[in-house]
């Protein structure tokens, strides 16, 4: 109405021919003409359609037998054919069975680099002993089948962003199109038909990248959307997580998972001529290419240090530097890992937990306080804890038991810490070396570990500590410790290797300039 309205208006007030109408207000001049000769728009005319073999009545019993299919054996569930028998036997239609599978099955192509299809399936591993409940993220490229899997601890933000940047890094690029549920991570709210309101990190990751998202209908309507990606899902696991894998860490079973679609490239889908490793190496190189920069996906977070030098992060405690207790530090929380920050400096990472009410300390954020309190290192959790993760070794323990012996509980026990706080500034088997080279001069020093050290990484140089000698004397036998000089290389080292003494001659001559100005 209000378009006739404006045509109308136009023609009489400036007198446009209806060409010049037709192109103003974007129509075809059939229309203007009609909003001429009437101010009232014609009704429309409902069109007349044959009705099909398939009524409605027919399309919702259909409907109602493929729901009841998802919770049926997956070998007694309806084809095409079994329905159009059962529409013919039981409901008495008259239709063809061309058209029933028409209505079932749609035929789909899927063009190589187009889409992609994502989804996260639940299994259990056990991971140093424990049997844990996981989660598997599954890109799958709908052209060749070739699918990336990635285990997490949880089914939150953080591991479904990564989940992506992992398997487009293991693709080496990014299709064009990923199909997906309503996951919370992407999708706020579910809004009329496929509208939705976006979380805008995930925008973030999508423009990043630069793919678009489709969004499947919510429920059992929608899973037949994605309906590659549903399986692999149920392939994958009976395939490569049947039995149940033990592994050491989630690392190693991320490493197996891999392995697994390495493998996954010689496999047949279906009755297809190539593999998928053949059709993934048509299909790959036609993918967008990787961004140059990395996006960091990781969830930004404040905490407060409590009075043990942790951080509790997801019903979860990591300790930081004892010096910043009862302090705010942002922690960037990750899918694997955690990084904590006092300003822009890093001051701590660590592998984010697979356990809620955890614990993980590290024994160098508490050096400082078991200086003043050694009596609490023996029992200490952080030292337990590196005991097992291998950072405290036996020949620490060595070194340790030696300088109890000599100096006593508290001094020995310092004597210690003096040794682990080098390993801040040293590389571990360095300093491995220059406890080697202590114990084996029976002495606790730690600055001599530390010069023992410094030499094991500078092969060329001489050892400060070369031979203990034992000599004869007089009156008894004595250990006797030779030090040897420490010598640039290519130095003669005959004993006419002589320097001469320091002089200050050079200081005088400069007094003596300056009293003359």
């Amino acid at each position: 109405m209000e378009l006739f309205e404006r045509i109308r208006r136009d023609s009489r007030l400036e007198g446009l021919s209806i060409r010049a109408l037709a192109h103003r207000h974007g129509v075809h001049r059939r229309m203007v003409r009609e909003a001429l000769a009437s101010a009232v728009p014609a009704e429309r005319k409902t069109p007349q359609r044959t009705a099909t073999a398939l009524t409605a009545a027919h399309r919702a019993t259909v409907r109602g037998w493929l729901v009841a299919d998802r919770s049926a054996p997956p070998k007694q569930r309806h084809t095409a054919r079994r329905v159009w028998q059962r529409l013919v036997e039981e409901q008495g239609a008259q239709v063809a069975e061309s058209t029933v599978r028409g209505l079932v099955m749609v035929p789909q192509t899927h063009l190589p680099a187009a889409e992609a299809e994502v989804d996260f399936g639940e299994f259990k591993a056990r991971i140093a002993g424990v049997l844990v409940r996981l989660w598997m993220f599954v890109l799958r490229l709908s052209h060749s089948g070739k699918a990336v899997h990635v285990a997490y601890a949880n089914e939150t933000q953080e591991s479904f962003f990564d989940g992506f940047v992992t398997a487009f890094d293991a693709l080496g690029g990014v299709p064009g199109r990923v199909r997906l549920d309503n996951l919370k991570p992407a999708v706020i709210r579910v809004l009329l038909g496929r509208a939705r309101l976006e979380n805008e990190r995930f925008v973030l990751l999508r423009s990043f990248y630069g793919f678009d998202a489709f969004y499947c209908r919510p429920g059992i309507e929608g899973a037949h959307e994605k309906g590659g990606v549903e399986g692999e899902v149920g392939r994958f696991r009976r395939r490569h997580l049947t039995p149940v894998p033990a592994v050491a860490s989630l690392a190693g079973l991320n490493a197996l998972l891999a392995a697994a679609d390495a493998a996954d490239d010689a496999r047949r889908i279906a009755a297809r001529v190539e593999t998928v490793g053949q059709a993934a190496a048509r299909e790959l190189p036609l993918l967008a290419p990787l961004p140059a920069d990395r996006l960091d996906i990781s969830a930004q977070l404040s905490c407060r240090v409590d009075p043990k030098a942790r951080v509790c992060v997801r019903q979860s405690y990591y300790s930081v530097p004892v010096r910043l207790a009862g302090r705010k530090v942002v922690v960037r929380l990750g899918a694997r890992e955690l990084r904590v920050f006092d300003g822009a400096r890093l001051v701590a990472t660590h592998v984010r937990s697979l356990r809620k009410g955890t614990e993980d300390l590290v024994l160098d954020h508490y050096l400082e306080v078991l200086v003043r309190k050694p009596g609490a290192l023996p029992g200490a959790t952080a030292l337990a804890q590196a005991r097992a993760a291998g950072g405290f070794t036996a020949l620490h323990q060595r070194y340790w038991d030696l300088a109890r012996r000599r100096l006593g509980d508290g001094g020995g026990t310092r004597g210690l810490i003096a040794v682990l706080l080098l390993h801040r500034t040293l590389p571990a088997a360095a300093v491995a070396a220059g406890i080697t080279a202590a114990l084996g001069c029976d002495r606790i020093d730690a600055d001599l570990v530390a010069v023992e050290a410094r030499r094991h990484l500078e092969p060329t140089a001489e050892s400060a500590v070369t031979t203990i000698a034992t000599a004869a004397t007089g009156t008894g036998t004595g250990t006797v410790e030779v030090l040897a000089a420490v010598r640039p290389p290519g130095a003669p080292t005959s004993a006419s290797d002589v320097r001469p003494a320091p002089s200050l001659a050079g200081y005088d001559e400069l007094l003596a300039a300056g009293g003359a100005r």
